[in-house]
């Protein structure tokens, strides 16, 4: 197995033990003089390539269970009839990785990791889903996405371009694949996210409640571990504030009269 990077090693440490496959591949980032051009613009074709490119090298680059796979059978039952996020298709993939971590892109590309899934009953895991489709829908990714485009590892291809999206190398796409994966929001678009998520998740009959478990286990692994693994690093900046997310939305689910799983 190849050598982690540091940003998973805590992660790593709580699951070593678990049979997976690998950990989760991006390339490796283009040189910082990269980052240190001209201002420009971006249309909405060009993001959409671009984000097209990222999601399919990363699925080219992970391992994808095939539709027999449990995992692939269990995401594929708890997802039926997701198929649309405020005039977004939606799409599921399972990642079979050693990693803790989802993330849904620009796209309606969602993609869930294997090692989270072990740790996730079924409500958890699709209180998860709808928070990143929330993310979504409220184009916190889109956002978050084209800053990178303008800003990071790639901003000197994307600004040799005009209407028509830059070929990218191996790395660039890489780079931009764990922009996508590893993206951060402000406590303000976290609430959003959860906000619009469980939403998302009462219009197509599922339980609420779930997101507010996932947010407790999440709380009780970090704080049992005393460090924080990526996908708790990327939601939560603070236990007040991980606290005050899971009293919100167990305030909303009560008031609406949704059972606790």
């Amino acid at each position: 197995m190849k050598k982690v990077t540091a940003i998973m090693a805590a992660i790593m440490l709580m699951f070593v033990a678990m049979p997976v496959n690998a950990q989760f591949k991006v390339g490796k980032l283009v040189g910082a003089a990269a980052k240190g051009v001209k201002a420009m613009t971006l249309t909405d074709a060009q993001m959409a390539s671009y984000v097209k490119e990222s999601v399919d090298w990363m699925d080219k680059h992970n391992p994808v269970p095939g539709d027999d796979n449990p995992y692939t059978i269990r995401l594929k039952k708890l997802t039926e009839g997701l198929t649309d996020a405020d005039g977004i298709p939606l799409n599921f993939k399972v990642y079979d990785v050693i990693d803790v971590n989802a993330f849904a892109c620009p796209d309606g590309s969602v993609r869930v990791f294997s090692s989270l899934m072990d740790i996730m009953d079924d409500d958890e895991l699709m209180g998860i889903i709808g928070h990143e489709i929330g993310h979504v829908m409220k184009r916190h990714s889109k956002n978050a996405f084209k800053q990178e485009l303008l800003t990071g590892a790639v901003k000197d291809v994307v600004a040799s371009t005009s209407d028509v999206a830059a070929a990218l190398t191996e790395s660039q796409l890489g780079a931009l694949g764990e922009s996508l994966a590893g993206a951060k929001f402000s406590q303000k678009q976290e609430k959003e996210a959860d906000d619009c998520g469980y939403d998302f998740l009462v219009a197509n009959g599922r339980n609420p409640w779930g997101m507010v478990k996932a947010f407790e286990k999440f709380l009780n692994m970090e704080e049992g571990s005393g460090a924080k693994a990526s996908y708790i690093d990327k939601m939560f900046s603070s236990h007040p504030e991980t606290k005050d997310r899971i009293k919100r939305m167990t305030q909303r689910a009560t008031k609406d009269g949704f059972t606790r799983p």
